[in-house]
């Protein structure tokens, strides 16, 4: 056997996708670029009040709001909403590095789910880079609780999620889910799994200026103990798998992929950051560690390099 390095990656291209935001109900677009090894995930916008170009890195010392959705920096003078499907997408199918360019302040909603970023992705491909991926182990357990929900990391090897729900809506109920995030199961298991509310609660924020946007094109509504989209849901599950692709995308904000255990119960994206300041801020210098990706293969032809593909113009 031969220990070989883990390389970064990014995107083979650049791909662009149009939708709506979910909140504003206008018309929301975001391109998504290659960038250089080492970059992470930067968004790109525009100040919509002095046209200026900004830019921001998809880091959880961004986030400004997590009631609704995961906001980074403030979407008045150029920041971003509900980022967590792309985040999602990205971390799940294993993307280190990539431009997000948007054209205002929201990420188009699609259907609900990651599988529009992931078709996206797969369009253009990935590529493979010279440098070696980092990633952040958890080294002792730490733990959020707020009422009766919690959540908390732990030391694992691999990457693994175990998320729990637990709604009075008898439709929903408590469910749970434990998956190893890879690629294959975040394909197969996550990735169309759309976000969901009760109709009530849409009419008091469609009262509020808020959910303007959403529909039973993408989201899965409930009312009167029963789902309302024609369809259906997806799996029976949909629920606990759409919390646990919240819960990739909101994770993805530690800037580097981790190695550890993730737990919730009643989780949502405020506990989702809410551990990540406990790990970064209040844990200690031991509770993690940064380390390079290695693994082991049998010894064979070597693996070719590939070089980056030059950024499409116009990417930061």
């Amino acid at each position: 056997m031969k220990v070989s390095s883990d390389r970064q990656t990014t995107l083979a291209g650049s791909v662009s996708l149009q939708g709506i935001g979910v909140h504003s109900g206008n018309r929301a677009e975001v391109t998504l670029h290659p960038a250089d090894p080492g970059t992470g995930i930067v968004f790109t916008n525009r100040n919509p009040q002095t046209g200026a170009e900004i830019e921001f890195p998809a880091h959880w010392r961004a986030v400004s709001a997590t009631a609704l959705c995961t906001v980074l920096g403030d979407p008045a003078t150029g920041g971003v909403s509900t980022v967590e499907h792309l985040m999602a997408a990205l971390r799940g199918l294993g993307v280190d590095n990539a431009i997000v360019e948007m054209d205002g302040p929201e990420m188009p909603i699609m259907d609900g789910s990651s599988d529009a970023f992931v078709e996206a992705i797969d369009s253009v491909g990935l590529r493979r880079l010279t440098a070696v991926r980092r990633y952040i182990r958890v080294k002792k357990a730490v733990r959020v609780d707020q009422g009766s929900a919690w959540c908390e990391l732990r030391p694992h090897e691999g990457c693994r999620f175990d998320v729990t729900i637990d709604f009075d809506a008898e439709v929903i109920g408590r469910q749970s889910m434990v998956l190893d995030l890879t690629p294959g199961n975040f394909r197969t298991e996550l990735s169309r799994a759309r976000t969901f509310g009760s109709v009530q609660d849409v009419k008091k924020l469609w009262s509020m200026g808020f959910a303007l946007g959403s529909s039973l094109d993408n989201s899965v509504a409930i009312s009167d103990g029963k789902v309302m989209n024609p369809e259906g849901t997806r799996w029976r599950d949909e629920f606990v798998r759409h919390k646990m692709l919240d819960a990739v995308g909101d994770l993805a904000l530690a800037g580097l992929p981790f190695l550890g255990l993730y737990r919730s119960y009643k989780g949502g994206h405020r506990m989702n950051y809410a551990i990540l300041v406990e790990l970064f801020e209040n844990a200690g210098k031991d509770a993690f560690e940064i380390v390079e990706g290695t693994f082991e293969r049998p010894v064979m032809a070597p693996v070719l390099e590939m070089p980056m593909l030059a950024m499409a113009q116009g990417a930061s």
